[in-house]
């Protein structure tokens, strides 16, 4: 619907105080010119607006366009969308106007170097030019392939780059008459640039992250991690944030240039964008609505008030027989997953959505440990009970099985491990003592310990970057006495590092993002303990109420811990162990847990698989419809209905002129306790809900103000 033509049309705002609804879509993009005011964007005409900082919302649907991109220089806004227009408005005002590029397929990114002059860039090699505000746009895309763009920025007004697919980057230094290409060393798809004052920087697919100053080479971070960065903000080349993935936010505050500094924050799920001003931040998902904010620079980040985030596991697999922890990622396809029940292997190609049984384990009956090799994905390996337990190795894709190592080892554990560093390498440890290695990928095994006097190995883990390191947990069932033990020269000899006056330690889970952080878990008591100085030295994070079992660090961001238990429940930390957040689980005991992304979380139970479902709900208690079809004749203000009321009531009022308005509640002592709404306002005739939840009975006074008029009246609220 056309803003432009004569008939009725309604718009809604929500201000994110108290009424409920729960959300089925998100943003593409946010943005802010100055903190103050912000506006985020995405498809089905989903558009947000806070006028202040982001403590309260306006939301309202522009219907049949999906925002790709929203940008703000003074008061003027402008989005683009999928069909080539661009949409200007200002933030006094609701309406947009669109105006055409020429094209009609997507336009992804826009930057204004001026409130005159501005670029847009999208698929087919599409990038145009304003010089009116974006009334109109003509192409400026010399030198600029055919491949899809997907950001743009400039850092003055001859200066700018625009990013794409197959990793394109282009370079103007003449406003946009002519752009070079510049060489990077990658063909992952680039998602988002930004031009600093200082540098540049791009972020892209499959963690892909790059950054130079304006007078070096270009610096490429491994940043550890395979999913997406979508977005990158910052005030400066050396205060770069970027996000993605399944919600983390990280930077290079610090001089810290590898990007290790991870910004704890509520979100579960992908974040596409983020932008910073002055310490002040946002960041929007494209599954949901819950913009989180911060105000003190990624210290700590919030979701906006009233906004609740309920987590729930979900059965996606019944099976039966699972124990230790047989959850694999398949090496080289970041969709799929596999898990063993018994000796039945499934995999999951829709990131654990469906399972397929795609195998059978010869010759054993219980799997406790199962690897796809990354260096040759027929390679598997498993740890499976028999008489007696074996190591049993497939090349073939799980078709046969051979033999590898017969030793028994603990009913309850994780006997087996790959070295993830050298995959080359796994690790073995049997009930009763001794340590076996294998060098070539899994086909035969040799004891390197002289037989050191383990008692009932559960679980080992390898030091990420120095697999000299390696950490075992060790225990027997009512030994009273739960283990970790810790080599430093590859397993060879061991010293033990703790004892927690428990059974068993039966997982431990460590970080490609710092190598002196390790968890670890109890059965037999509730604890969840942790270690930052390389298993020197351990201290209780948290007790959970339950007895422990499975862990997992979540393996693009650090700051998320899933602990299971034997039992129902599972506990997760957001923000490094501060605080757990408790969830109750079926599949009757406990086995393994695997957290791939910060919204992508599996719990293996003894009788079937559960993926996490994270959703955000948000709860206001303004909920505001204007009618402009017929601008009113009269300045009024309505007896709200119905009065009295508990605790919600209506009240209606009508402004002929646009203009500044506020629409406030004052007690009797004439204490104003709610303002519904203080900014500019269009003609026309208002309806606002509004839920007087946390008031106490009494009489209230409701005041409608504009610079000419103003009007009061009574209600009553009795609970």
């Amino acid at each position: 619907m056309k803003k432009n033509l004569s008939i009725s049309f309604l718009l809604f705002f929500a201000i994110i105080l108290n009424l409920s609804y729960s959300y089925s879509q998100g943003f593409n993009s946010v943005h802010t010119s100055d903190g103050i005011f912000v506006i985020a964007a995405g498809d089905q005409g989903n558009i947000f607006r806070s006028y202040n900082s982001g403590n309260t919302w306006a939301k309202y649907t522009e219907p049949s366009v999906n925002f790709k991109s929203v940008f703000t220089r003074s008061n003027i806004i402008w989005l683009t969308s999928d069909s080539g227009k661009v949409y200007k408005s200002n933030t006094g005002t609701s309406v947009l106007t669109p105006y055409n590029t020429g094209v009609i397929t997507s336009i992804n990114s826009v930057y204004f170097t001026s409130d005159l002059t501005g670029f847009v860039c999208g698929d087919n090699g599409a990038l145009f030019k304003s010089v009116d505000g974006g009334l109109t746009w003509t192409p400026s895309s010399t030198g600029i392939g055919s491949e899809k763009l997907n950001s743009i920025s400039f850092k003055d007004a001859n200066n700018g780059v625009t990013v794409g697919n197959n990793g394109k980057v282009y370079l103007t230094t003449n406003a946009g008459a002519s752009w070079t290409p510049e060489l990077v060393s990658t063909t992952k798809n680039l998602l988002d640039v930004k031009y600093y004052p200082d540098g540049l920087g791009i972020a892209g697919e499959y963690g892909t992250l790059m950054f130079r100053s304006n007078v070096s080479a270009w610096n490429y971070v491994d940043t550890k991690i395979n999913t997406d960065i979508r977005g990158i903000t910052g005030d400066s080349f050396n205060d770069i944030h970027v996000c993605g993935g399944g919600g983390f936010i990280r930077n290079n505050a610090n001089s810290n240039y590898k990007f290790l500094k991870f910004e704890p924050n509520p979100m579960l799920a992908n974040l596409v964008d983020i932008v910073y001003f002055s310490g002040m931040g946002f960041a929007v998902s494209s599954m949901n609505n819950a913009i989180i904010r911060t105000t003190n620079g990624g210290t700590s980040w919030e979701l906006p008030a009233g906004a609740t985030r309920t987590l729930s596991w979900v059965s996606k697999l019944t099976a039966s027989s699972g124990i230790g922890n047989n959850l694999c990622m398949h090496p080289s396809n970041r969709d799929a997953v596999f898990v063993v029940y018994g000796s039945t292997v499934y995999v999951s190609r829709n990131r654990g959505e469906t399972w397929t049984n795609i195998a059978t384990i010869t010759g054993g009956g219980q799997a406790h440990s199962f690897y796809v090799s990354p260096l040759d994905t027929n390679i598997w390996l498993t740890a499976i009970t028999g008489s007696p337990d074996k190591i049993k190795r497939s090349t073939n894709y799980g078709a046969t099985w051979t033999d590898i190592l017969s030793l028994n080892f603990s009913n309850y554990g994780q006997p087996l491990e790959m070295d993830q560093n050298n995959p080359s390498n796994y690790y073995f440890a049997p009930d009763g003592g001794g340590f076996y290695r294998s060098t070539d990928n899994g086909a035969s095994f040799t004891e390197i310990s002289g037989n050191f006097p383990f008692r009932s190995p559960c679980d080992i883990v390898v030091m990420w970057d120095s697999s000299n390191v390696i950490y075992v947990g060790d225990g027997v069932t009512g030994s009273g006495q739960a283990k970790i033990f810790k080599s430093t020269n590859g397993g060879f000899n061991w010293l033990d590092k703790y004892t927690v006056t428990s059974s068993e330690t039966p997982s431990l889970c460590n970080t490609a993002f710092d190598k002196s952080v390790c968890y670890s878990t109890e059965w037999g008591g509730s604890g969840f303990y942790k270690t930052t100085d390389y298993a020197e030295s351990w201290s209780l994070t948290g007790t959970t109420g339950s007895s422990g079992w499975g862990s997992d660090m979540c393996r693009e961001d650090p700051t998320v811990v899933l602990k299971g238990t034997y039992g129902s429940p599972t506990y997760l930390t957001t923000n490094s162990g501060a605080n757990f957040t408790s969830t109750s689980l079926g599949g009757g005991c406990g086995a393994g847990i695997m957290v791939p992304e910060r919204g992508y979380l599996l719990a293996m139970q003894c009788s079937g698989l559960f993926k996490m479902s994270v959703t955000y709900t948000v709860i206001t208690d303004i909920n505001i419809n204007l009618n402009n079809a017929s601008v009113p004749k009269d300045f009024n203000l309505y007896q709200n209905y119905p009065n009295p009321f508990n605790p919600s009531t209506n009240i209606k009022f009508d402004i002929p002129n646009s203009g500044n308005v506020s629409l406030k509640i004052y007690d009797q002592r004439g204490t104003e306790v709610n303002s519904l709404f203080d900014g500019f306002r269009q003609a026309g005739s208002y309806d606002v809900s509004f839920n007087a939840s946390d008031l106490p009975s009494g009489v209230y006074f409701y005041r409608l103000s504009t610079k000419e008029n103003i009007i009061t009246k009574k209600m009553v609220l009795v609970k």
